[in-house]
């Protein structure tokens, strides 16, 4: 689907040099607050306790939200879980409070608003699982990375999966930044929204990469030079990019703005991945690839000479 059409191509690759130092730039500087601040780590990661609450009638999350901030709680998460009258609390460790005390505190609290409120569960998540979490995390994401690296070069070839692997880390990379920069919280959501980055950016590359194989095939195109080639397939590909991209973003947007807070902050790294995953796609991915040398010669096959004594009759 096309709703327009760009007869002329944009010179993406007059600009690659001057976008990519930006982009350099951007990548030292999220590393630096990942280091220098570190990643704001919910309860999931660093511990705490799990209390499960459920209503007679739908739950008033921000009424609940503001009864625990009362207790003199400042992190915590407040969540629907399963149905819309199930709730589920999550607190952070507190030095010299056992979990028993926590959830009776807290449990008080919810009661003295609501008399019909009844404790489910008591749960407490202690530092170990959430090294195993964070541990696991990691591992999930070097595994996503590594099948993105072999799916490319197999698909394409190893400067082409060099290049998209280079472009989709530096979407990660920067989204942490970001949530090192402000501090946002950093929680098993999020990491599912890097996730899901990964795949979506790995995806607008391969769409242009799809293009430039296209066009480098095309023998009416034998004499563009690979810059040429690369600004007429991201041309090319610009209708379908806006229409995918703007479908997805708008819904994004809707999680962003009335998802309430259990979705911000997922809406919030799928809202920088989808902007830095175009970006990356473009001058990025397709930069790096034209740098490290792409050509024709790359994307055909060699044809086998045939050997002259094969079915000679002796």
């Amino acid at each position: 689907m096309e709703f327009f059409r760009i007869k002329k191509d944009i010179p993406f690759m007059r600009h690659a040099l001057i976008f990519n130092v930006i982009s350099a730039l951007t990548f030292v500087a999220a590393v630096f607050f990942l280091f220098y601040k570190g990643l704001h780590l919910s309860i999931e990661f660093t511990g705490g306790t799990v209390v499960e609450v459920a209503y007679q009638q739908p739950a008033d999350l921000e009424k609940i939200r503001k009864t625990i901030e009362g207790l003199n709680y400042a992190e915590f998460q407040v969540q629907s879980f399963g149905t819309a009258q199930d709730v589920m609390i999550r607190l952070p460790a507190q030095k010299g409070v056992d979990a028993g005390r926590q959830s009776e505190q807290v449990f008080a609290a919810l009661k003295s608003q609501d008399a019909g409120v009844t404790l489910q569960r008591v749960e407490f998540v202690g530092p170990q699982v959430g090294d195993e979490l964070a541990h696991d995390g990691l591992l999930a994401l070097a595994m996503v990375v590594i099948g993105i690296v072999i799916y490319l070069a197999f698909r394409f070839e190893w400067k082409f999966a060099v290049a998209a692997i280079i472009a989709n880390l530096h979407d990660v990379v920067i989204i942490l930044g970001f949530f090192a920069f402000f501090q946002w919280e950093f929680s098993l959501t999020v990491l599912a929204a890097i996730l899901a980055v990964l795949g979506y950016s790995v995806n607008e590359s391969v769409v242009v990469f799809d293009r430039v194989r296209e066009t480098f095939l095309d023998r009416r195109n034998s004499r563009m030079s690979t810059a040429d080639v690369m600004n007429h397939a991201i041309t090319s590909t610009i209708s379908r990019t806006i229409i995918t991209h703007g479908s997805t973003e708008a819904m994004v947007l809707s999680m962003l703005l009335f998802g309430g807070a259990t979705l911000h902050y997922f809406a919030i790294a799928l809202t920088i991945g989808i902007l830095f995953g175009i970006y990356s796609s473009v001058f990025v991915a397709a930069a790096v690839a034209m740098w490290l040398g792409v050509k024709r010669e790359d994307l055909i096959k060699p044809v086998k000479e045939k050997d002259e004594t094969d079915g000679a009759v002796v």
